[in-house]
């Protein structure tokens, strides 16, 4: 760490859970944050500011009108560009100290898993149910914690998947399967700047506590009500039936093994907004 890292950091540094061993740390750390929306933009410049690393932005949309009120980090003039373009010029200039890197292609099949393997952590901003569910599954596949968060009214909520630290949390599908109806989003009921603010600090926070081995992230379930400022914490349970991270997709997994062809060595080349209930 360089004398003015030191100095850029020195109140992170000051707190005894952080320290200059847990700063340096940060500054080698990769985070993935897919969606650069209400949560993504102002996430990703809470790390960028905290001293991450490298950031991965993620996003194929652009910037429209009803954005600005709550995704901060763009204007009027930035209005159909895209996200994560945007976004990356503009941390890139505040915070040289973080590599950041742009990807306009939407995630996916094509491309979910080799992304996910790249990061520490992921912090999942997307505002759709599908697209959730596939950043659970890559996550899960690749053993990467999982940040996600969303928020729609006066609602928001947050939890952590990691299977290394808290197998019998479960993940996503445990708690939301694919039959499960989306009531409320901020497209259909509306949402405030800063109750967007809350859960993107929070999803920050927690990715942050993570990497630093501090405080007790996974495992919860952590819901915010903005009309009377309160949380509710339950505890996550694993579906032992979950086609994701349970005995059905360990079973899965070992027909597929059982099934591949074996190779010897010379034939072998080398905004949230959905409040799903």
């Amino acid at each position: 760490m360089s004398d003015l890292d030191f100095i850029r950091y020195s109140r992170q540094i000051l707190l005894d859970e952080v320290g200059e061993s847990g700063q340096t740390s940060l500054l080698s750390r990769h985070i993935i944050v897919i969606g650069v929306g209400g949560l993504g933009s102002l996430v990703s410049q809470q790390l960028a500011a905290s001293g991450v690393g490298k950031l991965t932005l993620v996003d194929h949309d652009r910037v429209e009108l009803s954005n600005l009120p709550r995704q901060l980090l763009f204007n009027d003039s930035d209005i159909g560009k895209y996200k994560a373009i945007t976004a990356r010029d503009k941390l890139a200039l505040a915070y040289q100290q973080c590599n950041i890197v742009s990807i306009t292609d939407k995630f996916g099949q094509d491309n979910g898993a080799s992304m996910v393997k790249m990061a520490d952590v992921v912090i999942d901003c997307t505002d759709n149910f599908i697209s959730r569910q596939q950043v659970n599954k890559y996550c899960v596949d690749a053993q990467r914690p999982l940040v996600t968060a969303s928020v729609a009214h006066f609602h928001g909520q947050i939890f952590m998947v990691d299977l290394k630290s808290a197998p019998e949390s479960g993940c996503y599908r445990c708690l939301f399967p694919n039959d499960s109806k989306v009531s409320e989003t901020c497209r259909n009921v509306g949402v405030l700047g800063p109750m967007v603010g809350v859960m993107a600090s929070m999803q920050a926070l927690m990715a942050i506590n993570h990497l630093l081995g501090i405080g007790q992230c996974s495992g919860k379930l952590m819901r915010f009500d903005g009309l009377t400022l309160k949380w509710r914490e339950a505890s996550l349970s694993q579906d032992p039936q979950c086609d994701v991270c349970g005995l059905k997709h360990d079973q899965s997994r070992n027909n597929q093994a059982c099934n591949e062809p074996s190779f010897n060595e010379e034939s072998f080349n080398e905004e949230p907004c959905h409040a799903p209930t």
